[in-house]
């Protein structure tokens, strides 16, 4: 284990907080699922699909935060970068919270995402200061357990909270989780990152980052497949709340099938685990993709004979569960291949590629859900035509 030169957080302390701080951003997306009806009409939106925005922008804002951070706190050290994030994302919050219109809501969403990424970036440089090795991986595993949580209590969290109050409460909700966070991090957490090891905040090393990872064939590629995924996932999360709740009329019982999904990607991140070391990410990665896309293709087919684009709850759900166990196999194992040719630039590197995914990601995920009709299908047929793009683009990675 290697140490600042200040005294460290007691081990369980310290997971409980950075578990805290990388999971706000889960939980400002998934909190907000029940809600969006209700607070398209309040804000006057007139097409149900635009509700969506509220998670798609976020996400695009969280793009956008993820290429600053990581330089930002390589030069100023990580506590002030955290208060940054933390400052932009409170605004944010108060934003939405006291949104009267559609647009300032939207600019909220925007801000909450550049703020959000800055807590999330940095707490992975904050193990990465304190812990390596066998030991670094111990202490993430603990983060992720807690972290795999979050998509499964969010929503009963945001429905809890419309059941006694307005939608506003969950933005309050954000806003002193936030302010804990803040406040537990500042006055607890030593600084990690000593002077002598900070570098000049340099624009040229994110551009160098983005040549060199637009010229490099397989860092390129699985940042592309990573964001073809993440697409085809993001329209699920921008539909969600239309599926569950307009097709099978769930109401109430929304975040208890929205729970069952999210235990299928994190049950698929232990299995990942466990046979990653013995199969190699590549070989796991060609079987989950082929079966995400080969699936989604014949159950397009099937919805659409069958029940008109309305199939019953148990058969959809059955094929929702497999595929969000493929892409959980996928998530991280498409970003570690991402990052296998830059680990001499592995900070910088980590910020563009996920900077760079998540963008692909927020522009198809919103085709993806805006296409929303009534019927399952513009979610399946995603998931069959992104699947197989990324097919096409670890083909010409590999070949």
């Amino acid at each position: 284990m290697t140490t600042a030169s200040q005294k460290t957080l007691p081990f369980g302390e310290f997971v409980a907080l950075m578990a805290l701080t990388i999971s706000l951003v889960a939980l400002s997306i998934d909190a907000m699922l029940p809600a969006l009806p209700d607070i398209g009409r309040e804000l006057g939106v007139a097409r149900a699909n635009n509700n969506q925005l509220i998670i798609s922008l976020l996400m695009l804002g969280l793009s956008i935060g993820q290429m600053i951070y990581g330089p930002l706190s390589d030069s100023t050290g990580r506590k002030p970068a955290v208060y940054v994030g933390f400052g932009i994302f409170i605004g944010g919050c108060v934003m939405s919270l006291l949104a009267t219109s559609f647009p300032v809501m939207l600019a909220g969403r925007i801000l909450q995402g550049v703020g959000v990424a800055g807590p999330r970036i940095v707490a992975v440089a904050v193990v990465r200061d304190q812990y390596e090795g066998r030991a670094m991986a111990q202490v993430m595993s603990f983060i992720m357990a807690v972290f795999i949580l979050v998509p499964i209590i969010a929503p009963a969290l945001g429905q809890g909270l419309l059941q006694v109050a307005h939608w506003r409460a969950i933005f309050g909700a954000f806003l002193l989780l936030a302010i804990i966070a803040l406040a537990w991090f500042s006055i607890r957490q030593p600084e990690t990152l000593p002077s002598e090891r900070r570098r000049p905040f340099s624009v040229q090393r994110i551009l160098g980052a983005i040549r060199e990872i637009l010229f490099n064939r397989v860092a390129f590629g699985y940042t592309i497949a990573a964001g073809l995924v993440s697409g085809a996932f993001l329209g699920y999360l921008s539909s969600a709340q239309q599926i569950f709740g307009e097709i099978y009329h769930l109401g109430a019982r929304f975040p208890l099938f929205f729970a069952i999904l999210a235990l299928s990607i994190g049950s698929a991140s232990f299995f990942n685990g466990r046979l990653v070391m013995r199969y190699g990410m590549r070989a796991l990665t060609g079987w989950a993709i082929r079966t995400l896309s080969g699936l989604a293709a014949i159950c397009l087919i099937l919805f659409w004979l069958l029940a008109g684009g309305q199939p019953p709850l148990w058969l959809f759900m059955g094929y929702m569960l497999l595929t969000f166990f493929c892409v959980g196999v996928l998530f991280g194992n498409l970003n570690a291949l991402a990052m296998e040719p830059l680990g001499h630039i592995a900070g910088v590197g980590a910020a563009v590629v996920g900077s760079l995914s998540t963008l692909i990601s927020v522009f198809l995920g919103t085709l993806v859900g805006q296409a929303f009709n009534g019927t399952v299908l513009p979610l399946v047929g995603g998931f069959a035509v992104l699947g197989a793009a990324a097919i096409v683009t670890m083909y010409w990675v590999e070949r």
